[in-house]
């Protein structure tokens, strides 16, 4: 891995990602609204940016070539399919054998076998709703963004995240192939650590064509249920 792109680089998930990248030598370019370059302000002089919309075919060809890996968010921002575009212009444009990161809600399903608790569906539902009507996300255009990337041949790793907050990092996440396990209970990750996970699997191939669902290393149900050290 020597040169990454991160698409939605301006965006909180998509800095930390950037910071993360920056540590491990990498090369970054970064992808983001021309409204929203200025938040990227801190790394000035250390990433490429590349201003435009992250559907936008021809932005994303510029900025993902000769990358050995594209760590994209798929925000479903507004009601005209943005994530889809986005992932679609990835999946199209990324270089054959490119390791590609996606990052999503626990709502995502590869299999349909995760499980849901009520307060959580009913949750869903409301906030699809509710999004859609006031034109603000479309959260069913996630789910077709990530219904292509499990389609496609490409060495792709979807990363679902839990409830997220702000703080220091507790260090890599956990995570199982289906929300309901045990280890995933407390539904809660730091935000710097989601990115951590999402740049640390670009190198991870155990990770390829896996859907992982995360959740904070030193959370309640993390301590109890994941692996004793």
């Amino acid at each position: 891995m020597r040169k990454v792109c991160v698409v939605g680089a301006s965006g909180k998930l998509g800095r930390y990602m950037v910071r993360h990248a920056l540590e491990r030598g990498y090369e970054v370019v970064g992808v983001c609204r021309e409204v929203s370059v200025p938040k990227l302000a801190e790394f000035e002089g250390r990433m490429t940016i590349v201003p435009g919309a992250t559907d936008d075919p021809e932005v994303i060809r510029r900025a993902v070539a000769d990358c050995d890996g594209v760590l994209t968010v798929l925000w479903p921002r507004g009601v005209r399919q943005y994530s889809s575009g986005t992932a679609q212009a990835v999946l199209d444009h990324a270089r054959p054998g490119a390791r590609l990161v996606f990052s999503c809600g626990w709502h995502i399903t590869r299999d349909g076998q995760d499980r849901y608790s009520r307060m959580f569906r009913i949750g869903l539902r409301a906030a699809t709703v509710i999004t859609k009507l006031l034109r603000f996300a479309e959260v069913d255009d996630q789910v077709e963004a990530c219904r292509r990337v499990f389609d496609s041949e490409t060495r792709w790793t979807v990363v679902r995240g839990s409830s997220l907050e702000e703080g220091p990092s507790q260090g890599l996440p956990l995570w199982s192939r289906h929300v309901g396990d045990p280890v995933l209970a407390s539904d809660l990750t730091r935000r710097v650590d989601f990115a951590l996970f999402m740049v640390e699997a670009l190198a991870d191939d155990s990770l390829v064509r896996e859907a992982p669902a995360i959740v904070g290393r030193l959370s309640a149900s993390a301590l109890a249920h994941g692996p004793k050290v």
